[in-house]
């Protein structure tokens, strides 16, 4: 009989599965998944362990969600930008970005809405209230020890914003001897960075700090004259960062740890009909204290509070809005054998300042509150596994909110696994969308309702998978209805519904010397009264990445590809079509000595010149060269 038991902190290689974006897709995709299964494979390093999809540590083979692990490895053979560089590359994730790698930035999941997807540092929520969802272009890449991402409805667990998925951030732990590591770099259009960390174990106690600092010159974001926020100067950037996370080991069963980042990015931007040197001022700071206890062989608490406050400014047009968001969390796990129980309260508080709050209680500022409690079992047996989860938010402003999930998998044998799942989400509506001169106080949570069923299989160091999904959204906010509010322009109301559906096939392994990995997305996310495509989605995307060793060299590549895309132009008020494109993106380390090595990198190759966002140009041709030495102690 198997019994559940925590497992050790999240540690591991990378998850990602695989895709060929081939051309046509349908008629080359299934022979590279089942080229990838040769017999010659190489035996799978340590099984990831993911902790997101539940909030407990789980094997990445055990959970009963769509997940993908990157590890310090693969951000670091990333060398410069920003975590959606990254994260576009995931099966699922879509990405439109103004300018850029500090540009304002969406990234979709599974055709879901940029607020749509919870974001975690460490376990501290990061959302802006004026909005809605994360600032992806000021969540630092130079602290991250760790990505965990899980696909697809998880409200039931975090409560608001996770219709479309849970991206969770991890900054670097100590462990160990003490270890030293600095980098170097430098690039194209003035492309120069730098980074320090510290980190490593002294008895009871493990600390990890570090700081990093990145500018660049950039180039001309904006692509016609004609456009009404055309300036011709180049847009560049400045980015500087930091972090530390220290635990304390009181004994074999109780443990306290204190952790903290803190981002800041002066990026420059083209403001509308403006000749001024425009820039966007993003401040972004975390802070959380945990306490994880074993009470019994049993029973383990983690018990924490955190804040994380997102700031964004530009200058010299004076536009100012800044979040605060603190969460408190106390998670139990009981586990009797093969039975796992889980019981959490939680708690959220927002606050938003923002000049446009004209009709909140106090003029520029509006807060609320959420009091939670989620119960969950799980249950795994002989190559069965069932997983319910119960979760209800009472909301200060808008009342109380009930979601559910239930999952199930079976091991069939010869390698194959079967799961499926079905689960409700909820978004609540911003501070901004129910204060501001076109806020409607009345408005509801957005809500979703989602159905999947994934097969992998699994043997040796290979592994593919596909799975189908259908979430349908219901009572989303859009902008629109003037004259019935204080705002001339319009209003916010519950109109919108979605269906966002699709199927998405993943692969990874080896053929003989040369590892790969990627996945290819065919996706129809509608808007359901128009039955049209939702802007800056594409019913086509796929990546590839590809990489082997020769003696003290790695070399690799990664191929983006897309399907083309509809966009908004707001000059002429009407739709635009986005061509669709291919970015190859190659990479090469060379390993000096066990302390120093070296990291060359071209992005789009080709010098690709394509759009994520209409008349918006995409990073061209950039060459990066980087250093790094790690001596040993």
């Amino acid at each position: 009989m198997k019994s559940f038991r925590r497992l050790p902190a999240p540690a591991g290689r990378l998850a990602v599965p695989c895709a060929l974006p081939l051309r046509p897709f349908h008629a080359t995709l299934m022979g590279c998944l089942l080229g990838l299964g040769a017999p010659a494979m190489a035996q799978s390093a340590l099984e990831p362990v993911v902790v997101t999809a539940t909030r407990t540590p789980v094997a990445a083979s055990q959970v009963l969600s769509d997940v993908t692990v990157y590890t310090r490895k693969d951000i670091e053979r990333q060398g410069a930008g920003a975590v959606a560089d990254l994260l576009r590359l995931a099966p699922g994730f879509e990405m439109g970005r103004s300018g850029g790698s500090f540009g304002t930035t969406s990234l979709f999941v599974r055709g879901a809405d940029t607020r749509h997807t919870a974001v975690l540092i460490d376990g501290v929520r990061v959302d802006s209230q004026s909005t809605g969802g994360a600032t992806w272009e000021a969540l630092p890449l130079d602290q991250i020890e760790r990505i965990e991402i899980v696909r697809g409805p998880d409200s039931v667990i975090y409560g608001s914003d996770a219709i479309g998925g849970v991206v969770q951030i991890f900054t670097r732990k100590g462990e160990g001897q003490p270890r030293l590591e600095l980098g170097v770099g430098a690039g194209s259009r003035g492309l120069a960075k730098a980074d320090a960390s510290l980190s490593g174990r002294s008895g009871a106690i493990d600390y990890a700090v570090s700081a990093a600092t990145e500018r660049s010159d950039g180039f001309n974001a904006i692509v016609s004259p004609t456009n009404s926020s055309y300036n011709p100067d180049d847009d560049g950037y400045r980015n500087h960062n930091a972090s530390a996370r220290v635990g304390l080991d009181i004994n074999k069963a109780h443990r306290l740890e204190v952790s903290a980042l803190t981002q800041h990015v002066n990026a420059q931007y083209d403001g509308y009909a403006s000749t001024d040197d425009d820039h966007a001022v993003h401040d972004l700071d975390t802070a959380r204290l945990a306490w994880s206890a074993q009470w019994l062989d049993n029973w383990h608490s983690d018990l924490s509070a955190g804040e994380s406050k997102l700031r964004y400014e530009t200058r010299p047009s004076a536009y100012v809005t800044e979040t605060r968001v603190r969460s408190y969390a106390w998670n139990n796990q009981f586990s009797f054998g093969e039975h796992l129980l889980t019981a959490l309260l939680e708690r959220r508080e927002d606050e938003l300042e923002n000049t446009g709050l004209s009709s909140a209680p106090t003029a520029g500022e509006g807060d609320r509150s959420q009091n939670a409690v989620g119960l969950g079992y799980a249950w795994r047996h002989q190559g069965y596994a069932l997983q319910f989860n119960a979760r209800q938010d009472d909301d200060s402003q808008f009342g109380s909110h009930t979601t559910g999930g239930v999952a199930g998998g079976l091991e069939l044998g010869a390698g194959w696994n079967l799961r499926g799942a079905w689960g409700t989400a909820f978004r609540a509506p911003t501070l901004y969308q129910q204060y501001s001169a076109s806020g409607n106080p009345n408005l509801k949570p957005e809500t979703s309702r989602n159905a999947e069923v994934g097969l992998r299989f699994r043997q040796g160091g290979f592994e593919a998978g596909a799975t189908v999904y259908r979430n349908k959204v219901r009572d989303l906010i859009s902008y629109d209805a003037p004259g019935i509010c204080a705002d001339s322009w319009g209003c916010y109301r519950n109109t919108g519904r979605a269906v966002l559906k699709g199927l998405t096939l993943d692969a990874k392994g080896s053929i003989g010397p040369v590892r790969l990995a990627g996945s290819v997305d065919f996706s129809s996310p509608k808007d359901a009264e128009t039955d049209e495509i939702l802007l800056r989605r594409a019913r086509r995307h796929a990546s590839l990445r590809a990489d082997t060793d020769a003696g003290a060299w790695t070399f690799g590549a990664q191929w983006l590809v897309s399907d083309k895309r509809q966009d908004f132009d707001y000059d002429s008020y009407s739709a635009k079509t986005l061509g669709g494109y291919a970015v190859l993106n190659l990479d090469v380390q060379y390993r000096i000595s066990d302390q120093w090595r070296v990291l060359l990198r071209v992005d789009n190759v080709a010098d690709k010149d394509y759009q994520t966002s209409y008349d918006y140009a995409s990073v061209p041709r950039t060459v990066f060269v980087g250093l790094r030495w790690a001596p040993k102690f």
